[in-house]
C-alpha cells in the first residue's frame, strides 16, 4: 500500500512516498520511511503526528493513500511577537 510521510522545518520540508504492508501503524510507517535517520531531531515521544491534518495516535492504522505528517513544535520569540503587535 502506498502512503506519504512529510515533515517540515522552518526552512525546508520533505515528503516521501513509500510502500508499506497492510495494517501498518503511523509509528511503523515513520520507521520504515527512514525519516528519523534524516532528521534526528524528530522525537515521536513529544511531537504530535497526524494524517491529513488530523492529529492521530502513533498506533493508528494507516490506509492506502494516507499522508502521515510529523508536526514540529512551533516556537516564537516573545520579543518578536510583541514587536509585531506594536506595528
Amino acid at each position: 500500500m502506498n502512503v506519504g510521510v512529510c515533515y517540515a522545518q522552518a526552512d525546508r520540508q520533505i515528503w516521501l512516498k513509500i510502500d508499506v504492508p497492510e495494517n501498518s501503524t503511523i509509528v511503523e510507517v515513520v520507521h520504515i520511511s527512514g525519516i528519523l535517520d534524516q532528521y534526528p531531531e524528530i522525537d515521536l515521544e513529544t511531537q504530535k503526528v497526524g494524517i491529513f491534518g488530523k492529529i492521530s495516535k502513533l498506533d493508528t492504522v494507516v490506509k492506502d493513500g494516507d499522508r502521515v505528517e510529523i508536526y514540529r513544535k512551533i516556537t516564537a520569540d516573545p520579543q518578536q511577537v510583541e514587536r509585531r503587535r506594536a506595528t
